[in-house]
């Protein structure tokens, strides 16, 4: 007599269906893994042909820090440069500029935590995880990982609230700033009046509690990264469908209306010390609404900039007159 038939045929039942459960839970959660790694696979490998097609030359890395896993880029020889993006985008809102200073200095391109290609983060309820000092210690660290202590960083609109972070906090690892069509964090949520309100409307839209934000975002992507260059749309589009890339967005703009504007509060009577860049598109609402050199006066010891063409994004529309004013601060 075999072992089954010892015990009631209920118990068998019983037992048999506990086995095929258990299978069956085997068997979906190897499809599950096999699926999830099936998507992160193709993602790697579309994150791969992009920085081959906008950034030739350039090495890929993955850099672990004490946070995040940073999706970032390297080329070029000489003085080390970092380039951060703004949002709604990623690296590659920098990719002519970053191929023309390649020429004559070694450049780091990145994506911020969260975003493009990095590895996803969810969120805290304090919003530290996405705090600019949190992502600015992201930034330092894949610098030191690439062997720079020091370096000077550029960041555009989200990427430059990084940099203003970043040279308060490690004055000791800029060497150079400069903040692209930006006005300080503290100075504009001090200041909120209808005129910002109605053109920063997003700012208090995306600070909304999740999912929400994220949710109307996905439904209307379309229109929400809708670029006049359609290959930097596409691309754009691509990583905004990545799971978790909105909500980075989405935490990002809630730690500036939160947790970033208590880190701004405490170091009101703390200066930028290395020398800044300020720079602003002609057509965006810097030029209309702002005195941006003035303001950022008060926020650095050292300030120099000028108006620039295009509008918010014009290291996209202009990078070679871009290139230009940066290549000359570098050199200054």
């Amino acid at each position: 007599m075999g072992e089954a038939e010892s015990h009631p045929p209920t118990e068998n039942v019983l037992q048999r269906r506990e086995v095929l459960c258990g299978a069956a839970g085997l068997v979906a959660g190897a499809i599950a893994l096999s699926t999830t790694g099936s998507v992160a696979a193709q993602t790697e490998q579309e994150a791969l042909a992009v920085d081959a097609r906008f950034f030739p030359g350039f090495r890929t890395e993955k850099v672990r820090t004490s946070g995040a896993v940073i999706h970032a880029v390297i080329g070029g020889s000489g003085p080390p440069v970092l380039l951060l993006h703004g949002a709604p985008q990623s690296r590659v809102s920098w990719a002519a500029v970053a191929r023309e200073l390649a020429r004559d200095h070694t450049v780091v391109v990145t994506d911020l935590r969260g975003y493009g290609d990095s590895g996803k983060i969810e969120g805290d309820p304090e919003h530290n995880l996405y705090s600019k000092r949190t992502m600015a210690l992201d930034q330092v660290e894949v610098m030191r990982h690439f062997g720079f202590e020091r370096f000077s960083v550029f960041g555009h609109d989200r990427g430059a609230r990084v940099t203003h972070r970043m040279a308060l906090d490690h004055p000791e690892k800029v060497e150079r700033a400069a903040v692209l069509d930006i006005i300080p964090t503290h100075y504009l949520f001090s200041r909120v009046d209808k005129a910002f309100a109605e053109s920063a409307y997003h700012w208090f839209f995306f600070a909304r509690p999740a999912p929400f934000p994220e949710t109307v975002i996905l439904n209307s992507l379309e229109l929400f990264v809708g670029r006049e260059d359609p290959t930097l749309g596409a691309e754009y589009r691509r990583v905004f469908r990545i799971p978790g890339t909105l909500h980075a967005m989405c935490e990002d703009y809630r730690a500036a209306a939160s947790i970033d504007l208590l880190h701004d509060e405490a170091d009101l009577d703390k200066k930028i010390e290395c020398p800044l860049l300020v720079l602003w598109g002609e057509r965006g609402s810097v030029a209309r609404r702002y005195d941006a050199l003035a303001i950022w006066g008060e926020r650095a010891a050292r300030v120099s900039g000028k108006q620039m063409p295009g509008g918010h994004s014009f290291q996209e529309s202009h990078p070679s007159e871009t290139a230009a004013e940066l290549r000359a601060f570098l050199s200054a």
